[in-house]
């Protein structure tokens, strides 16, 4: 259906007249009738009686009015998702309580004129298929996973180094420890639920594992941050590890402490991913903004895997 007999179809049904529907479509007054009457045949109804007073519709045109408006509308809306000073800057941030979601309230707060539309997304690749068909216009993600380069026409950047931290319950072994080093961290249950095979998050703590001799358990459904806290707060045997960035609240009574890991300090590698032919003029803003606040990646005594340092350009211990 040509949609410009049907955009002309609702100009006369709103003037009531042929000739106001070509002055405000900027036709003459044949062109109107003509692609009215191209409508009607499409259609096999008739849409309009000519009356004194001008153009009337036709039960069959008042039928087909609001779905013709629907028509116009649905039009716009495609038109628009492609129109990339008109649509929302699309952002996947994976979680709502993690560092990237902080980059992005800090974003909005230092751009708040910019329409933002933030997403989460689960798997690395369902987010990779998301940038590559232009259903989001970036991704926060850490990089570089052994075996999973990145396509060819989807780019990246190292924009945060997350510390993690400890975290235990009142009557842990290093419940009152000022830090931790990381060394020290064996012997002890890490119990981290919501890490899922073949994720980045997963790839990462993985090497954690192996370089220092840790023990992650997995174990058990993961019921969320608040049973998370709860088992914690009330397990002397368990503790956790979770991003200094990562806001979470939790009960006064908990008595949860949350200690610094050094020697060195474990950091979680945060990548802005993009497709290289976006061209949303928010997505420079964005990129121009975290590279204006990213802290230097080659701090001295931190950790990240090789393949997130490869990632990032940097050695994996410094």
């Amino acid at each position: 259906m040509d949609l410009d007999t049907v955009r002309t179809f609702v100009a006369a049904a709103d003037a009531g007249q042929f000739q106001e529907a070509a002055a405000e479509l900027a036709v003459t007054q044949q062109a109107v009738s003509k692609r009215i009457a191209s409508l009607e045949r499409s259609l096999d109804v008739r849409l309009f009686t000519r009356t004194a007073r001008g153009a009337k519709l036709t039960i069959d045109g008042q039928a087909f009015l609001p779905h013709a408006r629907e028509l116009l509308r649905a039009a716009d809306r495609a038109v628009a998702s492609v129109r990339t000073d008109r649509r929302p800057l699309r952002v996947d941030i994976l979680a709502s309580r993690g560092a990237a979601s902080g980059l992005m309230r800090a974003f909005h707060r230092a751009h708040p004129e910019i329409e933002l539309d933030v997403v989460m997304l689960f798997e690395i690749e369902t987010a990779l298929s998301a940038i590559r068909s232009g259903a989001i216009d970036a991704s926060f993600r850490a990089v570089g996973m052994p075996g999973r380069p990145l396509p060819p026409d989807v780019e990246s950047v190292r924009v945060l180094d997350e510390p993690l931290q400890l975290l235990t319950g009142p009557a842990h072994a290093l419940a009152s420890a000022r830090s931790v080093p990381l060394a020290g961290l064996a012997g002890h249950r890490i119990w981290m639920p919501g890490i899922v095979p073949g994720t980045e998050w997963a790839a990462y703590y993985e090497d954690l594992v192996a370089e220092f001799g840790l023990t992650i358990e997995a174990t058990g459904p993961n019921f969320g941050s608040d049973a998370l806290l709860d088992t914690v707060a009330d397990t002397p045997a368990l503790a956790t590890l979770m991003g200094g960035r990562t806001r979470l609240v939790w009960p006064a009574d908990h008595g949860l402490r949350r200690i610094p890991v050094t020697d060195p300090m474990p950091v979680y590698p945060h990548s802005l991913l993009w497709h290289r032919d976006n061209a949303h003029p928010a997505l420079a803003a964005l990129r121009a903004y975290l590279a204006a606040t990213a802290a230097d990646h080659d701090a001295p005594g931190t950790w990240v895997p090789g393949w997130a340092a490869l990632a990032g350009g940097a050695p994996s211990r410094r």
